[in-house]
């Protein structure tokens, strides 16, 4: 990070507006080994799994459903929900839903599913 970097805040809703394609992460920030990305999701993902991290959720606009095996776990805008590693999920929004996640640098969106909604994040 260079030093104008390190004095300019980011503004999450003009990164938002930067993009349209749905389910590609956008990475705005790094904190030590972890990446905060940000995404315009709709409809449903895919069923997956994080075997060695945690995963946040952090509804920006929209509403979120992320299901679970134990029931589902529903957010709104300033919401946040930590799914456990190795806890199956399939993130799903009715309607276009901007979040903003947390985690370890390297972390696939599909996690160990991999398949054709796997998104390397790009800078924002």
């Amino acid at each position: 990070m260079t030093t104008s970097e390190s004095t300019r805040a980011v503004n999450i809703a003009e990164k938002l507006a930067g993009f349209t394609e749905q389910w590609a992460p956008r990475r705005i920030a790094r904190v030590n080994d972890y990446e905060v990305k940000i995404a315009k999701v709709q409809g449903e993902f895919v069923w997956h799994t994080h075997e060695d991290t945690d995963e946040l959720f952090l509804v920006v606009s929209g509403t979120l459903t992320i299901r679970l095996r134990a029931g589902d776990v529903v957010l709104n805008p300033g919401e946040i929900h930590v799914v456990p590693r190795g806890v199956e999920h399939c993130p799903q929004a009715d309607e276009e839903t901007a979040i903003l996640l947390f985690e370890p640098t390297g972390t696939a969106n599909t996690g160990a599913q991999g398949g054709e909604r796997t998104r390397e994040p790009v800078d924002a």
